[in-house]
């Protein structure tokens, strides 16, 4: 890979960057007070933060950082591969394990779901504490829906590591495959110690807590530097990042530059980079044109018509695979992290990002980022569609940032079109099976009259008519195996969802007995309350109450 990608600090920044405000002009306008509200974070100060953009280097750093451990490791990851990048990391924290040292490693159960279940049980011989989130459950077929997408590893509540990188070769390359483009963090000072309460949260959700002696509100935290940081925990239908998109959106005055493996974003958020850029902001959006699951690219593909026709530019990643989630705004606050723009990341899952208040990263991660544009393809609307709509696209071969342009739409004719889909640079595999997903906003459009379907969408939309023609034949030929199996899943979705109310019911009852105890115990007036007003009490959801102001605490 080209340095400038690898080590985007040592490259001087390109010539555009000098065009961004002065910091303080920057700084003043950014709304840090509605962002935290946004992410239900509260900002950290003091931090030292770096940036990490290769797997190689940054999986030597989590392993330098994991053998200098002396009271704990916590290690949280969506994926872990049983190859030889997820027994490095095997051999790292087992090692620690049998020095005496706590080491707990929570893993999502789809995630990995293809690591073999001989895998773990040379961490648990070692003492390590081993859990794997959600797994398939009778009591919980819902449960399937929410899944822990965190990447995050937390060493002594002094170092912590947020971004995209999961533990796999995929991500370290080898045998002559280059490693996967991604990003992320390492955050030094008392943000990681909010990195560790964040890692408490949901170890507590998954089985008993985390040893007190060992609990991140025991550690001493020391500036490290000055870096503001926000640690934002994405829980399901807390929305954090999703509106912290569209706050920063709303805000930005020059750029906002994103990238993201698997971009699918709800409407309100496209909307809201679709007025950004009508205002003249400079929006831009960096995806892969070859994704590891093709059918996300082709869900993908579905929402660039709105966003070009505002002046959004996308880009599309000729690389392996870029997997980066990160944001960039007016060269001053980014984001890094875990979340992907999409519903199902935005909504459904646990995540963990890091948006960060700092010139000097920010303008590292626009340097990346541009260097990311040398081998990426600008998607545009056909010639007949800016005409019509009088857009002026810039002459990015005149800038150095993108070699290539390519139509959304292919050519007319079928032997062309045929190349078209056939050709790795469209970025196009031909047709899958989300494409199939992508059609129900597409179909709530068609039958309400909403608005004029593009071709990509019509051509989907005409895949899932014959799919529903299809269902309908079989239900008629076959009624009775359809209508059991209706009836099997209905039944068992009807007693789960009864039992929950039940539980519900009788948690309600034992909450409305405490509050009666409560009231009836109730402090007199001049009796001060157990808990001060503000942010001084510590919550789970929000891991970084308490540590903003402080610069050092003392051991409990």
């Amino acid at each position: 890979m080209p340095d400038s990608r690898t080590q985007p600090h040592r490259s001087p920044l390109p010539a555009r960057l000098a065009e961004a405000p002065p910091e303080s002009d920057a700084a003043s306008h950014f709304p840090v007070r509605a962002l935290e509200r946004a992410t239900g974070a509260k900002q950290v100060g003091g931090n030292a933060v770096r940036l990490q953009v290769e797997g190689p280097g940054t999986f030597d750093a989590w392993l330098d950082a994991i053998d200098g451990a002396e009271r704990f490791v916590h290690f949280e990851n969506y994926i872990v591969r049983d190859d030889r990048v997820g027994r490095a990391f095997r051999d790292a924290l087992t090692a620690k394990a049998r020095q005496g040292v706590p080491v707990r490693v929570l893993h999502d159960w789809v995630g990995c779901w293809a690591t073999r279940r001989g895998y773990w049980k040379p961490f648990r011989e070692a003492g390590v504490e081993v859990r794997a989130f959600n797994p398939p459950s009778l009591k919980d077929p819902f449960g399937l829906l929410q899944r822990d997408h965190r990447k995050l590893v937390c060493v002594d509540g002094r170092v912590a590591y947020v971004g995209g990188f999961c533990v796999g070769e995929e991500w370290a390359g080898g045998k002559g495959a280059p490693p996967w483009r991604d990003t992320g963090v390492e955050i030094r000072g008392p943000a990681a110690t909010v990195a560790a309460r964040a890692f408490e949260t949901i170890w507590t959700r998954v089985g008993a807590p985390v040893d007190a002696e060992v609990r991140a509100r025991r550690v001493r935290t020391v500036r490290e530097g000055t870096t503001p940081v926000w640690i934002i925990q994405g829980i399901p239908w807390r929305s954090r990042v999703y509106r912290a998109t569209q706050l920063v959106a709303a805000s930005a005055k020059s750029r906002i530059w994103i990238t993201d493996p698997y971009f699918v974003a709800p409407r309100p958020v496209a909307e809201a980079l679709a007025a950004a850029a009508m205002d003249g902001v400079d929006v831009r959006i960096l995806v892969p044109g070859h994704n590891n699951w093709p059918w996300v690219g082709s869900l993908s593909r579905g929402g660039y018509r709105f966003l070009l026709r505002a002046g959004v530019r996308i880009f599309e990643w000729q690389g392996p695979m870029i997997h980066a989630k990160t944001a960039v705004a007016d060269s001053i606050w980014c984001r890094v992290g875990s979340s992907n723009l999409n519903a199902a990341s935005l909504l459904g899952n646990w995540e963990i990002d890091v948006g960060i208040l700092d010139r000097s990263l920010a303008e590292q991660l626009e340097a990346t980022f541009l260097a990311d544009l040398t081998l990426g393809v600008e998607i545009v609307l056909p010639r007949r569609v800016r005409q019509v709509r009088g857009l002026v696209l810039p002459d990015t071969q005149a800038a150095g940032e993108a070699p290539r342009q390519t139509s959304l739409e292919p050519p007319e004719r079928l032997q062309d079109r045929l190349e078209h889909w056939r050709s790795p640079a469209a970025g196009r595999v031909g047709w899958r099976v989300a494409d199939l997903v992508r059609a129900g906003s597409a179909l709530g459009d068609a039958i309400a009259g909403h608005r004029t379907l593009g071709r990509e969408d019509r051509a989907v939309l005409s895949t899932v008519s014959v799919g529903m023609l299809v269902a309908a034949l079989l239900a008629a030929v076959f009624p009775r195996i359809v209508g059991w199996a209706f009836a099997l899943l209905l039944g068992w979705l009807g007693i789960v969802v009864s039992v929950r109310v039940l539980v519900q019911v009788r948690r309600g009852r034992r909450e409305e007995a405490t509050l009666k105890s409560l009231d009836s115990h109730a402090l007199p007036e001049d009796e001060p309350p157990l808990v001060a007003e503000g942010h001084d009490r510590y919550h789970p959801d929000d891991p970084g109450a308490g540590v903003e102001e402080t610069t050092s605490t003392e051991p409990e």
